[in-house]
């Protein structure tokens, strides 16, 4: 795993700007760096190293291709190389690297080699002759690339701070128009980003631009949408092998490394799945690694030991006290580059770091929820589109106002805008952020429109549909990038075998019944698969999150940050919500309402990130 920076520009640059910029990429590969500037000086890419495979020097980035023609820059591992090699039978190989076969292929076959690709990645790869600049990325967005246009260059980094780092010179203006997102969502949703003027490139895209005249097109690759049901299975014990043979596949794809590897194990159906399949292909000892929390409500340590006992990992378990959690707060900001509140990424921080002390590559659990039907807020999808729930909605959201406090939480998902914008409502809610219907009373510019974000293909089920949604957005733009972000702070790569290509259009065209069976509940055919491996009684308890204690820590250890930016002030400067309803909303947590503990830490990282960063 790496970090790329890269530059086209039509006015002159001092190249220094464009080295700083790849050199604040340092924690995402401080094994080597390089960069390649172009003759006339207008091209530049960066690159900084995390080596993994073929860890030689001739390895090293940006490469060259073989007829010089070529210069490539890359972030991420194509797992499936070596079979991509026998597209080139006749070809002298200089390196053991995926790097090499990526940019061999597209010297002989073009762009459509990009879609041969099994992998996680971000690249650019830069024509000399032509004079054209390539940016591809993978199928499911699990690799960053953000880019920057304005009339004088073009840009694109693997994290926001390369792009802010070489426009130093020039405050970037805010983009008033993520705002309402992120206060919707937690996070920031593909393209936008919180700077005018950069982009979170498309995932399963490639981009190609013409340096000469500026000239910029985007082409879609690979879209979810063309697998998604499609051609669904029919025959459950077809499907149950399939699905076996492919997972198995996966995992072995994924555990392709030069460095040592481990899992992260929580405990829970995903990883507890990953770490089984890798321990069967592995000849010796996976090496897996949990946290646990003092506080026994957020605690899964004891089931992610009982797994790691069974299938006999060397286990290694870091007991989190609060404090270990708090020391982050000062970088968690500067980690993310821009407003993120998935608390989650601070226990994700921490054991990315115990990882990295033992190994530089980890397997993840991800994805395996928004394939196998695995969040609660599927049932509620389900539950919203009922006429009978349709017509009772608003008696049932204003019952719930009435009740206590689970009832008032619970009720505010029964009022949603209208059916077209379920989806993020849903999602909203589950989260305890803002609906749209608070939105337009806090922010000082209600002037947003959720609907073509809620599109969606109307092929399946209110549940596969949500799932569906779920997979385009919030598993992109919240929970990779917080592992991403979380892993690459320690120069950890982490990569997710639940998401592999394959396995991703095998399981878009499952039907909902092979994804929830009467007996297993939701992720049916993955139980079915590590029941094989691991005991069935580990398993058989409520479902956690990855969570930490925010709701009380809100009012004690991290009430000085809400006062110190929630500040009456500090709200009124910024001008992004009402400083008054601000103080509502603080008042009634403060009287109570605890279930509002997410939309206070929304505006909290919103104001702080103001703060801190902008």
């Amino acid at each position: 795993m790496c970090g790329i920076f890269g530059a086209v520009s039509s006015v002159h640059t001092d190249s220094s700007e464009w080295i700083n910029a790849t050199d604040s990429l340092h924690h995402r590969g401080p094994d080597s760096g390089g960069c390649y500037t172009s003759d006339r000086g207008n091209v530049f890419l960066g690159h900084r190293r995390l080596s993994i495979i073929d860890l030689s020097e001739i390895a090293n980035q940006p490469m060259h291709s073989a007829d010089g023609r070529y210069v490539m820059v890359y972030n991420g591992e194509v797992y499936n190389f070596r079979e991509l090699r026998q597209k080139l039978p006749q070809f002298h190989w200089k390196t053991g690297s995926d790097t090499e076969v990526i940019l061999e292929l597209f010297a002989r076959f073009g762009a459509e080699s990009f879609k041969w690709l099994n992998g996680i990645f971000a690249f650019a790869i830069y024509d000399t002759v032509e004079e054209k600049i390539w940016l591809c990325r993978d199928h499911l967005g699990i690799k960053p690339l953000f880019i920057h246009r304005d009339e004088s260059r073009f840009s694109w980094a693997s994290e926001l701070k390369a792009l802010v780092q070489a426009k130093h010179a020039q405050r970037l203006p805010i983009n008033r128009k993520a705002i309402p997102y992120f206060l919707h969502l937690g996070y920031i949703p593909e393209p936008a980003t919180i700077y005018e003027g950069i982009e979170k490139f498309p995932a399963g895209h490639y981009g190609m631009l013409e340096t000469k005249t500026g000239q910029w097109t985007q082409t879609p690759y690979w879209q979810a949408s063309d697998y998604y049901l499609a051609d669904p299975v029919t025959n459950e014990a077809a499907a149950l092998q399939q699905y076996r043979e492919k997972l198995f596949a996966a995992v072995e794809r994924q555990m392709i490394s030069d460095v040592p590897l481990g899992t992260f194990l929580s405990g829970g159906i995903d990883s507890s799945l990953v770490t089984a399949v890798a321990s069967r292909i592995n000849p010796g000892k996976v090496k897996s690694f949990s946290i646990g929390f003092e506080e026994a409500a957020f605690d899964e340590s004891a089931y992610a030991q009982q797994v790691a006992g069974h299938l006999q990992t060397d286990h290694h378990l870091f007991r989190v006290k609060q404090d270990d959690i708090l020391e982050l707060i000062p970088e968690f900001i500067s980690v993310y580059d821009e407003p993120f509140a998935d608390s989650s990424a601070f226990p994700t921080m921490l054991v990315s770091r115990l990882a990295r002390q033992h190994v530089t590559v980890t397997l993840s659990g991800d994805g395996g929820d928004e394939l196998f039907q695995g969040y609660g807020m599927y049932t509620w999808a389900r539950r919203l589109h009922d006429p009978k729930i349709r017509l009772l909605r608003k008696p049932l959201y204003l019952a719930g106002r009435l009740m206590p406090e689970r009832y008032q939480r619970a009720g505010q998902v029964f009022n949603y805008p209208d059916s077209a914008r379920i989806p993020s409502h849903i999602f909203s809610q589950e989260q305890y952020l803002f609906s749209e219907q608070e939105l337009q009373k806090i922010l000082t510019r209600p002037d947003f429109d959720f609907a073509a974000f809620n599109r969606l293909p109307g092929k399946g089920s209110p549940q596969e549909e949500q799932a569906f949604w779920d997979l385009e957005h919030y598993l992109k733009d919240d929970l990779l990038v917080k592992v991403d972000r979380a892993s690459m702070r320690y120069s950890l790569e982490t990569r997710v075998p639940l998401l592999d290509k394959e396995l991703v259009q095998f399981a878009l065209n499952l039907p909902l019944s092979m994804k929830i069976k009467e007996g297993y509940g939701a992720k049916y055919l993955m139980k079915k698969v590590l029941y094989d491996m691991v005991p069935r009684s580990i398993f058989e308890r409520p479902k956690r999150g990855f969570a930490i204690p925010l709701n009380r820590w809100l009012s004690t250890d991290l009430k000085p940050l809400v006062e110190k930016y929630l500040d009456k002030k500090n709200v009124a400067d910024a001008g992004w919500v009402r400083p008054e309803y601000v103080s509502t909303l603080l008042q009634q947590y403060s009287g109570g309402k605890t279930y509002l503990y997410n939309r206070v830490w929304a505006l909290l990282v919103l104001h702080w990130w103001n703060e801190e960063i902008s």
